[in-house]
């Protein structure tokens, strides 16, 4: 398989589209992820448009965010202005040890070349929590083909490679949320 093979390689517009932001629950998304939390720092990985950060910034936090496609980052930082947006892939994020609170991952982790490098790389970046937004495993007439979706199994064995104890799980009307804490 190629890096970056199942990157996202579509229309960027499509991605803020009101039809996506309603199904993929961006408000609720973020209130689940801060939700029994302190928080006031959050890195979005996978940034894409920033349409996750953007929701983090408006409930105040200090917003962060890295994607491996650099023409997405002008557009993040159209919508989230005081933002620090860097180029970097899942697997090697330009970010120190415990910097956010928080590590968001919205719709990201099935497109990283290797899952385990993602979430290792999430849990050194977080000080609290990482929160990873996945589609469910089952065929729907949008987002990634089943092939390129995660197993729950298979998370579950990842998230405890990669030294997550303790985790939630939320099953939301098109996706998966699991907030794992540190």
């Amino acid at each position: 398989m190629d890096m970056h093979e199942k990157r996202f390689a579509g229309d960027l517009d499509r991605l803020r589209s009101p039809e996506r932001i309603g199904l993929l629950e961006v408000e609720r998304v973020v209130d689940l992820c801060m939700e029994n939390s302190q928080t006031s720092s959050v890195l979005d990985v996978g940034t894409g448009t920033a349409l996750f950060a953007e929701e983090f910034a408006r409930h105040g936090l200090k917003v962060a965010g890295a994607d491996v496609n650099p023409e997405t980052l002008p557009l993040a930082r159209s919508f989230v202005h005081l933002g620090d947006f860097r180029e970097g892939p899942a697997e090697a994020l330009p970010f120190q040890d415990n910097s956010y609170d928080l590590v968001f991952l919205g719709l990201v982790l099935h497109e990283t070349d290797d899952p385990l490098k993602a979430l290792a790389e999430a849990n050194r970046v977080a000080r609290k929590r990482v929160c990873i937004l996945e589609w469910p495993y089952t065929d729907q007439p949008f987002g990634p083909p089943l092939a390129h979706r995660l197993n729950p199994e298979d998370l579950v064995r990842l998230f405890q490679e990669a030294g997550f104890r303790k985790w939630k799980m939320t099953i939301l009307s098109n996706t998966v949320l699991y907030c794992l804490d540190i």
